[in-house]
């Protein structure tokens, strides 16, 4: 344990000397070298195709929004016909027909090679109950994207954003439904009984099965590179960056004895995360898993209280949004604009067609892929339509929309959040930042988690591999409370979206296997019922 922790300062040290000797700051210094390491694989996920002679559009949002309607219309609405459904899967109402007798339809679930066949594992009595694995998984999605990615889209995007973010939570059910089906049917199992699943596997197995056999080897292989990148960006980064930029705000900001010194914020919180992913020291881990979900309770009750202490002006908030989505006033880009917005913070909150959450959710047993796909599908309803609806609420409300003066920089949206909420609850600040680190410290867990499993798929399970994997990630930590926000939003939001294109192509590929495992379940179901 301490020879890896010791690794870590190993790896920094040179960069902090470099720093030193440079006279410039060492957050300055770490900034540009990850900026100019980084900003030609930026520019190439979000090179923008021309629209119109004054709004260009990212081409990786139409794979995006296209997978995501071709989902609804293929499984005849399911995010909106299987809602239903899937709160009675989660309330237990079908448990026995997932824990007792005879498979309908048995045969071999998760063919291609397992070690051990899953079916073996998903005909015992499950370890997690489908409400567990849902709270499991929101515990790690509900976070700095309700909280500073909304804010993000709200005061570039204005009021209207809202809106098409709450349209990209609806369609995003669909992806998200089909990535989970995918991540249990196609799930690999150790031969110690450990499960590893995600997009390396569907995309491997289930397009050998369909004769794609080198083609899933390619794109499991991008995937597996680019989940590992997005677990030091999007999963680490972002998060470390937005959790500094909070401590350091209410400790005075310029003028706090943090600025300058986000390194060592970075240091701290590598430490912290090293002990638990690299010392495996469970305790902590268990105490994150019962603090977080309690602070997104306190975070929605905040929410509610700002919203409905400014009652009246409810109405005209929706106003807003409504407006703002289609004839937004003073936003560059117009409707197309706030409609980009809306959908890159939405996609970078829910993870929805990421192909990220089919990594958690593969451990989970079941004997029906599809039950827990279903389960999967109310993620971004509750992640973006609910909870980031309730965040731009809260910023429209109090009046910290602006798109005619928006903030000087994106480092500085999440303070938007923090002072709406000021406005309101004169204490909340203090408390946000609390709850702001602990879902920083949730979220790096659960997404080193996501990188390990690419990073096995690439370089095997052995101990070597995975402490070599974890102490890259603590480095990562240090790098994203130093850089600024400008370079870790841009790195974040590339290496997820770069997730996406190989996963959306596996699961438009393989849909036809979903629609298979989901006609199982519902006539489970039905069977149940006569």
């Amino acid at each position: 344990m301490k020879k890896h922790l010791l690794s870590i300062f190993a790896l920094i040290l040179p960069l902090l000397t470099f720093a030193q000797d440079s006279g410039r700051g060492i957050d300055e210094v770490i900034d540009e070298k990850f900026g100019d390491a980084t900003g030609w694989f930026v520019q190439a996920v979000f090179y923008q195709i021309p629209f119109t002679d004054t709004v260009s559009v990212y081409w990786v949002l139409f794979p995006l929004i296209i997978g995501a309607i071709y989902f609804t219309i293929y499984f005849n609405f399911i995010n909106f016909r299987g809602f239903f459904t899937s709160v009675n899967i989660v309330r237990g109402k079908y448990d026995e027909i997932d824990g007792h007798g005879p498979m309908v339809g048995a045969g071999d679930s998760t063919p291609g090679g397992d070690n051990i066949e899953t079916i073996k594992i998903e005909d015992a009595e499950g370890e997690v109950s489908h409400f567990q694995a849902l709270t499991a998984a929101l515990s790690a999605t509900v976070g700095l994207g309700n909280i500073a990615g909304v804010a993000i889209a709200v005061s570039i995007g204005g009021a209207g954003a809202t809106f098409w973010m709450i349209v990209a939570g609806f369609l995003g059910m669909a992806s998200k439904f089909v990535e989970c089906t995918l991540g249990v049917k196609y799930r690999d199992v150790a031969e110690d009984g450990t499960v590893y699943g995600g997009p390396m596997y569907y995309l491997t197995k289930g397009l050998k099965e369909k004769g794609l056999g080198g083609l899933g080897k390619v794109l499991a292989v991008l995937f597996a590179i680019f989940v590992i990148g997005g677990s030091f960006g999007g999963g680490n980064m972002f998060q470390v960056n937005q959790a500094f930029q909070l401590v350091e705000n209410i400790t005075g900001g310029e003028q706090s004895f943090l600025h300058g010194y986000g390194w060592a914020f970075g240091l701290v919180m590598a430490i912290l995360v090293g002990v638990v992913i690299i010392g495996g020291i469970k305790k902590i881990a268990k105490v994150t898993d019962k603090i977080v979900p309690f602070m997104v309770v306190i975070y929605v009750a905040a929410s509610l209280f700002v919203i409905f202490s400014k009652f009246d002006m409810i109405g005209s908030a929706f106003a807003a949004i409504w407006n703002g989505a289609f004839s937004p006033e003073g936003i560059a880009g117009g409707a197309i604009g706030v409609l980009i917005q809306g959908f890159r913070r939405a996609a970078f909150s829910n993870e929805a067609g990421i192909g990220s959450a089919s990594i958690a959710h593969a451990a989970v047993k079941t004997k029906y892929a599809a039950s827990e796909g279903m389960v999967a599908l109310l993620e971004p309803f509750i992640d973006t339509v609910v909870v980031c609806t309730m965040t731009a609420l809260v910023l429209i409300i109090t009046g910290f929309v602006d798109p005619l003066n928006p903030p000087g920089s994106d480092a500085q949206a999440i303070l938007l959040t923090s002072s709406a909420f000021e406005s309101s609850i004169s204490w909340f600040p203090y408390v946000l930042t609390v709850a702001v680190v602990l879902f920083a410290f949730s979220s790096m867990i659960s997404w080193s988690y996501y990188g390990f499993q690419g990073w096995t798929y690439l370089f095997g399970r052995s101990k070597k591999a995975e402490y070599t994997y974890k102490v890259i990630f603590c480095v990562f930590v240090v790098i994203g409370a130093a850089a600024s926000l400008g370079s870790v939003i841009g790195f974040s939001d590339a290496m997820v979206f770069a997730m996406m294109v190989p996963n959306m192509v596996g699961l438009i590929l393989l849909a036809p296997k979903v629609k298979e495992e989901l006609n199982r379940y519902m006539a489970a179901i039905k069977a149940n019922k006569s």
